[in-house]
C-alpha cells in the first residue's frame, strides 16, 4: 500500500510537471505568434517609427493614405478578381472530383483520394510557379504575366483544399445509403447527384470556398513570380510598401490580416455548423 501511494504521488507530480511544460510552450508560441501582429497594429496607428522599439505619436493618416493610393486599390481589385475566379473554377471542378474520389474509395480505389489529400504538402506552391514560368514563357505559349494564367495557378493551387473539404463531408454524411435508396426508386445518376449530394454539401462547399478565397487573397509566392506590373495582387504590392514608410506598410498589412481573420472565423463557424449536423446514417 505504501508503494502504491508513493507511485500515485509520483504520477501526480509528473502530470503537474508535464502540464507546466505544455503551458510554457503554449505561452512562448502565443507570444511568438501574437507579438508581430501587435507591433503591426501599433505601427499602423503610430506616427514616426525610425530606429525605435515603438513608434511615436498616434495617427490614422496611414489608413487614409492607403485608401487614396490607387496602386493598392487596383491590387486589391486584382486579388478579388483572382480569388473569385478561382472559387468559380474550383466549384465546377471540386464537386465532381470529390464525388468521384468518394465512390472510388468505396470501391477500393483510395490511392487517388490520398494523393489529392497530400498534394498541398507534397507539392510546394513555388514548384508550380517555376513550372509555369518555364512552360508559359515561350513563343508557343507567351502567357507569363497574364491574368488568365494567374487565375489558373490560383485555382490549381487551392483545388485540393476544397476537394478535401467536400470529400471529408461526403464521408461524414455517408450519403451512399441515400443514393442507393434513390436508385431503387428509379433515380438516375444525375438525379442522385443533383437531388441528394449537392443540397447536402452546401455548407461544406461554402466553408471550403471561404478558405479558398482566403488562401488566394493572401498567396504571395506564386503571384509574385507569375504576375505582371498591371496585374499585381495585394500581397505583391504590400511587399513593395515595406521599402517606403513603415506605418503605411503596417496599415496595409493590418487590412490583409483583418480579411484573413474574418475569412478564418467564417470558415470555422461553417465547419462547426457542419459537424453539428447528424449524418445520413444516423438519421
Amino acid at each position: 500500500m505504501a508503494n502504491s501511494g508513493a507511485y500515485g504521488k509520483y504520477v501526480g507530480d509528473s502530470d503537474i510537471g508535464g502540464n507546466k511544460v505544455i503551458r510554457g510552450i503554449s505561452l512562448v508560441y502565443g507570444l511568438y505568434l501574437l507579438l508581430p501582429i501587435a507591433l503591426l497594429l501599433v505601427g499602423s496607428v503610430g506616427g514616426n517609427w525610425t530606429n525605435t522599439l515603438l513608434p511615436s505619436g498616434v495617427t490614422g493618416q496611414w489608413y487614409l493614405d492607403l485608401w487614396q493610393d490607387s496602386s493598392f486599390r487596383k491590387a486589391f481589385a486584382s486579388s478579388l478578381v483572382v480569388a473569385l475566379s478561382a472559387c468559380a473554377i474550383n466549384t465546377v471542378l471540386a464537386l465532381p472530383l470529390a464525388y468521384a474520389l468518394y465512390h472510388g474509395a468505396r470501391r477500393g480505389g483510395g490511392l487517388a483520394a490520398r494523393i489529392v489529400s497530400a498534394m498541398p504538402v507534397a507539392v510546394p506552391a513555388i514548384t508550380l510557379a517555376f513550372g509555369y514560368m518555364v512552360v508559359f514563357n515561350t513563343d508557343l505559349a507567351p502567357w507569363l504575366g497574364s491574368m488568365p494564367l494567374l487565375i489558373a495557378a490560383h485555382a490549381i493551387l487551392t483545388l485540393p483544399y476544397l476537394t478535401n473539404t467536400l470529400l471529408a463531408d461526403l464521408r461524414h454524411l455517408d450519403l451512399y445509403r441515400l443514393e442507393q435508396a434513390a436508385a431503387t426508386l428509379g433515380a438516375s445518376g444525375w438525379q442522385q447527384f443533383s437531388g441528394i449530394v449537392l443540397p447536402s454539401l452546401r455548407q461544406s462547399l461554402l466553408s471550403g470556398l471561404v478558405m479558398v478565397a482566403a488562401i488566394s487573397v493572401g498567396e504571395f509566392g506564386v503571384s509574385n513570380l507569375l504576375t505582371s506590373f498591371q496585374n499585381r495582387t495585394y500581397p505583391v504590392v504590400l511587399l513593395q510598401a515595406f521599402y517606403g514608410a513603415t506605418g503605411f506598410a503596417c496599415a496595409a498589412t493590418v487590412i490583409l490580416l483583418v480579411l484573413a481573420g474574418a475569412s478564418a472565423l467564417l470558415s470555422s463557424s461553417l465547419v462547426q455548423a457542419r459537424q453539428d449536423r447528424p449524418s445520413a446514417s444516423s438519421s
